[in-house]
């Protein structure tokens, strides 16, 4: 466990960067540090592995001051990845994996093996490693920046804003490998970003800074979206928190309806059949084509160029409320497909369904909650 007591940067022009920052991070967890401009995001980061030296206040890596141990010894210990990956240019993308392995005087072989292992691990393809960085796209590069931070396999990795410089398309991907890799490795991971849904999405816990280095609230993700602990924090998640918590509710207890779902050239009794205004068309495997309306199908086949877009499907049981309604609502008929993990169609599901899912989630949470309440007043009274 990291724990950052009391800990203030307080620069010689007088400047605040960081006012009595207290906070525990959990042993291989996704700790993410988020907050406007100024707010101590990275210096706090940076005092972690003594790249910035506190003022006041002391870090405690698993119980053991980190101002005792030597600062070379301390940063060799920690993985470290910033935003455009800092490779160097003149090495090879092996040589600059195998980087902090050489400085601890692994011989040349066990290194290059090891860079081989991590190219693999972090989705990079092994022929990319005689390659220099200039030749690799902003997301490999980025990729091999996460691969250099693991090479030692080091307990704790520091991440300040790796995805921020690359597409959005691309940044889903990174923030998908790493959730990957997190639950394949364990780190103990801080991560600075100031994207509230990277956040949301990485964090096992997150801590929202404000102006001048001071905390603002340490939630879970769900906690910070149910209950934000002022206007700041409230501000801050903004307007659509709301639909962001629904990430934390499951599809599981949708049933897809198959009634409006036919494969195609379909018979006319089998169209008679259902009432459904439209009907979802799929292929000889069961994968959606699109969306006609009924009483098209009812005078032959509708050739793939008439159909509507059937939107972006969703996993029922793996992919969350909020994916469901975004489907929903990107479906130009309201109706969300509902796939298998093979993508082939288990049904389709209504908003009105969705909307009574969500109904019922913010029901059963808040039932929680309150038991959670109670249960806390009543051991306090027992206490008492």
């Amino acid at each position: 466990m990291i724990r950052i007591d009391s800990v203030t940067k307080r620069y010689p022009d007088g400047t605040v960067a960081v006012d009595r920052l207290s906070l525990d991070i959990p042993d291989r967890s996704i700790t993410v540090l988020v907050g406007p401009s100024g707010c101590g995001k990275t210096t706090t980061l940076r005092m972690i592995n003594r790249m910035v030296e506190p003022t006041e206040g002391t870090i405690l890596i698993d119980g053991e001051d980190s101002r005792r141990q030597p600062v070379t010894t301390l940063r060799r210990s920690m993985g470290y990845v910033i935003q455009n990956a800092g490779l160097f240019q003149h090495r090879t993308i092996a040589d600059n994996i195998a980087t902090v392995p050489r400085l601890l005087g692994w011989g040349k072989q066990r290194a290059r093996d090891r860079a081989a292992e991590l190219m693999e691990r972090v989705g990079l393809d092994p022929s990319l490693a005689g390659r220099y960085p200039y030749q690799l796209s902003g997301g490999q590069q980025q990729r091999v920046g996460v691969a250099r931070a693991l090479a030692a396999d080091p307990p704790v990795l520091l991440m300040d804003e790796p995805f921020s410089a690359v597409d959005p398309v691309v940044r889903k991907g990174l923030q998908d490998e790493l959730l990957r890799i997190q639950d394949e490795l364990g780190k103990t991971i801080v991560f600075v970003t100031h994207d509230i849904d990277e956040a949301i999405k990485l964090g096992t816990m997150v801590a929202v800074l404000r102006e001048g280095g001071r905390l603002a609230q340490y939630a879970p993700p769900a906690e910070l979206l149910s209950r934000p602990a002022d206007g700041f924090v409230e501000d801050f998640l903004g307007a659509d928190r709301g639909i962001r918590r629904l990430s934390f509710f499951p599809s599981a207890a949708l049933e897809p309806a198959t009634d409006a779902v036919i494969p195609a050239g379909a018979t006319a009794e089998r169209i008679a059949a259902t009432a459904a205004p439209h009907l979802l068309v799929t292929d000889a495997e069961g994968r959606p084509l699109g969306w006609a309306a009924r009483e098209e199908l009812t005078g032959g086949d509708v050739g793939t160029d008439r159909l509507l877009p059937y939107g972006r499907p969703f996993v029922p049981g793996v992919d969350s409320l909020r994916t469901a309604l975004d489907s929903a609502v990107l479906s130009p008929t309201g109706w969300a497909v509902a796939v298998d993990g093979d993508g082939r169609v288990t049904g389709v599901v209504s908003q009105q369904t969705i909307g009574e899912a969500i109904r019922a989630a913010h029901t059963a949470a808040h039932t929680a909650g309150g038991a959670g309440t109670a249960g806390r007043a009543e051991d306090e009274k027992v206490a008492g």
